[in-house]
């Protein structure tokens, strides 16, 4: 089959008008070029704590998709992400809207809200996470997934999680084998456990952190100058304080402990009501 203009590698038309042939850009002229990604995922790929929902949130994939544009100008973005999704949550609404959308590169980053919720669902949410990298190994799309930071050495109450999060990361990584998925392997790195790489509760990754998350995915996908300096420590002390680590204590039980069980109760999720910010496949730059 002919690679038409303005088409995807894999056929798929690209929605943003064709771009003329840049002499600057033959260095890259080996890399993949993607004309359709999208986030599936929860508040961390929503961008939570990279910006607010008063002057706006980025986030690691935002920064993902403006690095991608910035080297083929072009690309069509969506990001389907909603806060307190769990991973059920995210096949039965996101799945199918990112499918619909024929994407060439799709990045999900699903599961903490279900290590974090207490009772019996975790093993069933396990099988649903399967199901949705099946389902997108099907699709042909480039997947890039991504393992979760070893919570022990983070969260609050994370030795009470540390199991389900080697669980989880083990059902990553071996669908990532299977499927042949790019994976960003957070639980070893060094950089995940600094303090700074995170925001107050301790959940949700800060503006550096964001920033890490995106340098990951691209040393993942092989993008011109990208390597693995995402990992490494800088240096600085990764142990909190007694009156830093009882901060985050109060943070993590007032932002998360607190709303679920109101929501519990109420027999809601975080999602509840919320629309993704970026629902449609749009062009970055003309």
């Amino acid at each position: 089959m002919k690679h038409q203009e303005g088409a995807s590698f894999w056929g798929a038309p690209s929605l943003c008008p064709a771009q003329a042939p840049d002499p600057a850009r033959a260095r890259v002229a080996n890399v993949r070029r993607f004309t359709r990604y999208v986030a599936l995922g929860d508040s961390q790929t929503e961008g939570l704590w990279d910006g607010d929902d008063t002057v706006g949130l980025t986030g690691f994939a935002d920064r993902l998709a403006v690095r991608l544009d910035g080297l083929f100008p072009g690309l069509g973005y969506a990001n389907l992400a909603i806060r307190g999704h769990r991973i059920g949550d995210v096949l039965r609404t996101q799945l199918p809207t990112a499918l619909s959308m024929e994407p060439d590169l799709v990045t999900v980053c699903i599961g903490m809200n279900d290590v974090t919720r207490p009772g019996r669902s975790f093993t069933r949410a396990l099988g649903d996470l399967e199901y949705v990298y099946r389902s997108l190994a099907a699709s042909g799309a480039t997947v890039v997934t991504t393992t979760f930071p070893d919570i022990t050495q983070i969260l609050p109450v994370g030795r009470l999680l540390g199991t389900r999060v080697i669980q989880i990361n083990d059902a990553i990584t071996d669908a990532a084998e299977r499927y042949g998925f790019h994976l960003v392997d957070l639980y070893s790195a060094p950089s995940m456990r600094e303090p700074e790489t995170w925001s107050p509760d301790r959940v949700h990754g800060s503006a550096k952190g964001h920033a890490l998350f995106a340098a990951a995915a691209a040393e993942a996908l092989g993008l011109p100058g990208s390597n693995h300096d995402w990992a490494l420590a800088t240096g600085g002390d990764q142990t909190q304080s007694f009156r830093a680590r009882a901060y985050s204590q109060v943070l993590w039980t007032q932002n998360m402990l607190m709303p679920w069980l109101w929501r519990h109760l109420r027999g809601q999720s975080g999602g509840t009501g919320r629309s993704p910010r970026r629902p449609d496949l749009m062009c970055l730059s003309a």
